[in-house]
C-alpha cells in the first residue's frame, strides 16, 4: 500500500532568499485574492463561476499586464496551487464542509506550495533542498524523509520559514501487535479518561501562558497611535516598534501551539501502541465551544462562564488529538471507532440504568438503581467502549449500525 507522509523542517535561508520568499508568499495571496473578487463579480452578474482552467489563462494576462508585471517574478506553478486552493474552498463551501472562502489578509497566510515534484531536489547528506526560483536552501536535517518527494509547501510561523516535505512510498500492510479495546472519554480537569481506569492529566498550555500573552497584547494594543481625523475609518501605518511587539504577541502564540501539539502527539502514540481500536466520542468541538452572548433581541446567559468554558474546551485541542489518533491508527494498522457522546456519563455500567441524576457532579457517579459508584469520566469512558464494541458487532455480522448502538439499554450487549 502506498503511504503519504509529511516532513517538517525549518529552513535557513539567506536574505535574498527571505525576501523571495515573501514577495512569492505575497503573488500568491494577490493571485488568490484577485481570482476570488472576480469570482464574486461573476456571482453577482448571474454568470457561471469559472473553473481553474479559466481561472489559470487570467494568471497570464495578469503576468504580461504591465500594472502586475511583478507576478512574472514568482514561479508559475505556486501561483496556480492557489487557484487550486480557491477550487478546493468552493468545493467544500458547497458540500457545506466549510464556510464562503474568505480573501487571505497579509502576515497571516504567507505560505505558497510547489506542486511538481520534478523541479524540486532533495539532498539530505548535505541537508538542503533546490526550489525554483529560490536555488538551494539549507535545512535543518532532524530526521530522514522516507519516500519519494511529491510536493513542497513554504510557511512562515514566528518569523521562521519552514518546508513541509510531503512524500510517498510502498509500505506493507500494517497488523497491529495488540489486540485490545479502549473507550475514551475527553473532558477539561482530565484531558482523557481511559476505560481501563487511567488517565491523561491536561497540559493547560494556554492557561501557562495566558498572563504573559495578556500582558504582550496590552502593550501592542497601546501602541496604535491615533487615527486621522479627517478620515476617522483610515488607519496609520504600523510603526516599527509596534511590529516587534506584534511579534512577541506571536512569539507566545507559538510555543502555546508548540506545546500542546508536542503534548497531543506523545498521548496518541501511546495510545496507538498499545491498543489496537480505540472508540472515542463524535464531539462537535465547533457547536460546543460557540458564544453565548447571543443577540440585543434576544441576549445569552452565563455569557461569562460560557466563554471561560469555551476556552477551556479549545485549550485541550480535541479535534487535532482525534486527527492524529485517526492516521497513527491506520499506520499501525488499529483502528478508530466513533461513537455518539449522548447518554455516555448518565449510564450505569452495571446495571444499565440510565437518569440525569446519575452524575451527582462533574466528577462524581453514584447510581441511583444499584449504587454503583466510581468517577463519572471513567464511567463515561466505559460506555464508550461499549458502544464501539456494540458497532464492531454490528458490522461483523453484517447487521445494520444502529445510529446510538451501545449507549442505551437494550442493545447488543446488553442482551
Amino acid at each position: 500500500m502506498k503511504r503519504l507522509r509529511a516532513y517538517k523542517y525549518e529552513l535557513q535561508p539567506n536574505g535574498e532568499q527571505i525576501r523571495k520568499m515573501r514577495r512569492f508568499a505575497g503573488s500568491c495571496r494577490f493571485v488568490f485574492n484577485r481570482a476570488l473578487a472576480l469570482q464574486a463579480e461573476n456571482r453577482k452578474s448571474g454568470e457561471k463561476k469559472i473553473g481553474y482552467v479559466g481561472l489559470c489563462k487570467e494568471i497570464t494576462g495578469w503576468r504580461h499586464n504591465q500594472e502586475t508585471a511583478w507576478l512574472a517574478n514568482a514561479p508559475i506553478h505556486p501561483l496556480q496551487q492557489a487557484l487550486k486552493d480557491l477550487e478546493t474552498a468552493y468545493a467544500n463551501f458547497f458540500a457545506r464542509r466549510a464556510r464562503f472562502p474568505n480573501f487571505r489578509k497579509k502576515n497571516r497566510n504567507s505560505r505558497f506550495r510547489y506542486p511538481d515534484p520534478k523541479q524540486i531536489k532533495l539532498d539530505q547528506v548535505n541537508s538542503r533542498i533546490f526550489l525554483p526560483k529560490l536555488g538551494w536552501v539549507q535545512y535543518r536535517n532532524s530526521r530522514v524523509a522516507l519516500g519519494d518527494v511529491k510536493n513542497v509547501t513554504i510557511r512562515l510561523e514566528d518569523g521562521r520559514w519552514f518546508a513541509s516535505i510531503q512524500t510517498e512510498r510502498e509500505v506493507e500492510v500494517p497488523i497491529h501487535k495488540s489486540t485490545s479495546v479502549i473507550g475514551i472519554d475527553l473532558g477539561i480537569r482530565r484531558f482523557a479518561t481511559l476505560s481501563d481506569g487511567s488517565f491523561l492529566a491536561p497540559l493547560g498550555s494556554f492557561r501557562k501562558h495566558e498572563e504573559a500573552l495578556a500582558k504582550e497584547q496590552r502593550k501592542l494594543k497601546s501602541m496604535k497611535g491615533p487615527r486621522d481625523r479627517k478620515n476617522p475609518k483610515k488607519r496609520q501605518a504600523p510603526s516599527n516598534n509596534w511590529k516587534k511587539q506584534q511579534g512577541k504577541v506571536a512569539k507566545i502564540h507559538y510555543r502555546i501551539a508548540c506545546a500542546r501539539r508536542d503534548y497531543l502527539h506523545k498521548a496518541t502514540t501511546t495510545i496507538c501502541k498499545n491498543h489496537a481500536v480505540a472508540v472515542v466520542e463524535d464531539l462537535r468541538v465547533r457547536n460546543m465551544s460557540a458564544s453565548a452572548s447571543g443577540t440585543v433581541e434576544k441576549p445569552g446567559r452565563n455569557v461569562r462562564q460560557k466563554a471561560g468554558l469555551n476556552k477551556a474546551i479549545l485549550d485541550q485541542g480535541w479535534g487535532e488529538f482525534r486527527r492524529q489518533l485517526e492516521y497513527k491508527m491506520e499506520w499501525a494498522g488499529g483502528q478508530v471507532i466513533k461513537v455518539p457522546p449522548q447518554y455516555t456519563s448518565q449510564e450505569c455500567p452495571t446495571c444499565r440504568y440510565m437518569s440525569k441524576g446519575n452524575r451527582k457532579t462533574q466528577e462524581s457517579f453514584s447510581c441511583e438503581n444499584c449504587g454503583f459508584a466510581a468517577n463519572a469520566d471513567h464511567v463515561g469512558a466505559i460506555n464508550v467502549e461499549r458502544a464501539g464494541l456494540a458497532r464492531m458487532a454490528c458490522g461483523s455480522n453484517g447487521a445494520l449500525t444502529p445510529s446510538e448502538a451501545g449507549t442505551r439499554r437494550g442493545d447488543l450487549l446488553h442482551a
